[in-house]
């Protein structure tokens, strides 16, 4: 259903993505009216239109756990966060579905667990020319036909979506998800009064700025590499200031208490005060910009520490993050709330917060709602997952409530510290594996470099949040492993089969036996001249594949969701319409005229112009 506001406003009221959609041409003056599309026919989003619908700020932080002064943290230097947090609802159970950022983020992006979509090997392509991902071959994940990233969603629903730079969701980026994606996107770009989401990555927290600032050698990264992010660091981090005592640091007990594991535990606090400058300056522009008052912020992080036994790893250190969610009007404000939440609750969310219908394929449940209440906790046990990492093979899986924590560790031939080139530059790394061949570590210390792992690993978190004592062997608590390693079972058996094949054999079942990649195919359109104008409507043979489209009047790098038929601006004379499957590479730009009287449109691949989405 479709309410016409005055001055050409239109409000979305049937909310759902697969419910009636709207949009509103004022140049034409018509409105078109999309019915719940078939096959892959999807109606051009409202890019014109204002719903009544929070806007959401959704800001990541890189490789932090919660080191957060609100979140009882007592070494932490973080007066910013702490401040919004007394704002904010506090979740301090939080959990991601992965400890590293590629899987991560495809959970979060879809809310739906990246064993499903195929994404759950850091990564599936290389991050940098010239180097190997460490799969088989280069290959992106192509989630199951009806999965698509939460924004893109959102875009259906009238919503502007915009992403600060980073993306890595292991499906490919397609153009579908953004209307912009960027250094430095915001909201500014959108129509004014359209509802917005914006994704903001804040980097200075990442692994890779704990990297020594005179490092010139990166060992198997190369030395190019090394200098590279060296200078970047000089450069970035230039004037930080030094807030942190390493006599301070709670050195955890799986580390050797030594002034270089100090330094750097400091460092990483340090990187994070830091970085608290960048935060202050996005919420100074959302209150400058007179949308403080209409936005809802989310505050998180795309995984645990960067640091060794942290990132990589299914242990709470690895997993455990933290999540505030500020209100405009801050109801809520300084609440904690206890429930178990998981990554893939980010989406459902968020999707609660813009009023849209919730997906049946969703792993996840909103963690608040539109009034800002408290949801019955939906989840009992949340689980998470470590695969491949680069060229370092692996599977370990993971399940815990809220006290005991189980994992299984599937390849325990490969030990935790195998030999990573990435995290082999880090000062900890370095000081860890000395210390090993000198045989000066104690038992829990070691456990990294020990090979067989255990099958079997078992914590009482309440006595243990480090996870060094293991009581799977141990009697007393049987029960307590049989319970947690038979709800592990139930939840593989339910995640499907994409979970724990050969990663060979998943690449060829993503492809759908091809040799590469499979290509979206062109879309082809039809026209249908009515009484009230020209109406379009657009399909690929691809199934799931996503439309985008542009008219004359738009500017070159403005892209609208398709999603359904659609009324033509009068003054267009023709449409460019390209499409994509997740996964999948992306098609063919094709120009249609729209000089016809009706039928099929004939289409014109704009040569030179197709785009490495």
């Amino acid at each position: 259903m479709v309410t016409i506001q005055s001055f050409g406003h239109v409000m979305l009221q049937g909310r759902g993505v697969r419910c009636a959609a709207a949009w509103l041409t004022a140049l034409a003056g018509t409105v078109a009216l999309a019915c719940a599309p078939a096959d892959n026919e999807v109606a051009v989003d409202a890019g014109d239109a204002v719903t009544d619908q929070f806007n959401v700020l959704l800001v990541v932080f890189e490789d932090l756990s919660p080191r957060i002064g609100a979140f009882g943290d007592d070494v932490a230097t973080t007066p910013v966060l702490d401040a919004f947090a007394r704002e904010a609802i506090r979740f301090p159970n939080t959990f991601t579905t992965a400890g590293v950022c590629a899987p991560s983020r495809a959970a979060l992006m879809t809310g739906v667990y990246q064993q499903r979509l195929g994404a759950q090997h850091m990564r599936t392509r290389a991050f940098i020319a010239g180097r190997s991902s460490g799969g088989p071959v280069p290959y992106d994940a192509v989630p199951p036909d009806e999965v698509k990233a939460f924004p893109e969603l959102l875009r259906a629903g009238g919503y502007y979506t915009s992403n600060d730079a980073k993306k890595d969701y292991q499906f490919g980026s397609p153009f579908t998800i953004w209307d912009e994606s960027a250094a430095g996107a915001r909201w500014d770009k959108r129509t004014d009064g359209q509802p917005f989401f914006s994704m903001i990555t804040l980097m200075r927290t990442h692994e890779s700025y704990l990297w020594p600032e005179d490092l010139e050698s990166g060992g198997g990264l190369g030395d190019d590499l090394a200098k590279f992010v060296a200078a970047r660091n000089r450069r970035e981090l230039e004037g930080k200031p030094r807030v942190t005592d390493p006599a301070s640091v709670v050195v955890p007990p799986y580390y050797p208490d030594t002034e270089v594991i100090r330094a750097d535990l400091a460092r990483q606090y340090d990187n994070l005060a830091f970085e608290e400058r960048r935060f202050t300056e996005i919420l100074e522009q959302l209150e400058r910009d007179g949308l403080e008052d209409s936005t809802v912020v989310i505050v998180t992080t795309d995984h645990g520490d960067g640091l060794p036994r942290m990132k990589r790893t299914v242990y709470d250190s690895g997993i455990r993050v933290p999540m505030m969610v500020r209100f405009p009007d801050r109801r809520g404000a300084g609440e904690v709330r206890e429930d178990l939440i998981s990554f893939v609750d980010l989406a459902p969310t968020i999707l609660e917060l813009a009023g849209q219908d919730l997906p049946d394929y969703l792993d996840g449940f909103p963690f608040v709602d539109r009034v800002g209440g408290g949801l019955t906790a939906k989840h009992d046990y949340i689980y998470a997952a470590a695969d491949r990492h680069d060229a370092v093979p692996g599977r370990t899986r993971a399940v815990r409530d809220r006290r005991f924590k189980y994992m299984r560790n599937f390849m325990p031939e490969v030990p935790l510290y195998e030999h990573l080139d990435f995290r082999a530059v880090l000062p900890t790394m370095k000081e860890l594996r000395r210390l090993h061949a000198d045989g000066a570590l104690n038992a829990a210390q070691a456990a990294g470099f020990l090979t067989p792992r255990p099958s079997e690993e078992l914590y009482d978190l309440d006595v243990d949040p480090f996870e060094v004592s293991n009581l799977a062997g141990d009697p007393a608590f049987a029960v307590e492993r049989d319970r947690l390693a038979a709800e592990l079972e139930s939840w593989l058996a339910s995640i499907g089969p994409r979970d724990g094949v050969p990663e060979a054999e998943l690449v060829h079942d993503l492809w759908s036996g091809a040799d590469s990649q499979p290509p979206t195919v062109d879309p082809v359109a039809d026209l249908d001249v009515q009484n009230d104008g020209r109406v379009v409507r657009l399909r690929s043979a691809t199934p799931a594949a996503s439309i985008a489209v542009r008219f004359d009047d738009d500017e070159p790098e403005r892209w609208r969701l398709y999603t359904g038929e659609m009324v033509v601006p009068a003054t267009s004379r023709s449409v460019v319409a390209k499409a994509i499957r997740y996964g999948y590479g992306p098609s063919e730009e094709v120009t249609f005229d729209l000089a016809a009287e009706s039928g099929v449109l004939h289409g014109t691949v704009v040569e030179g112009m197709k785009e490495d989405e």
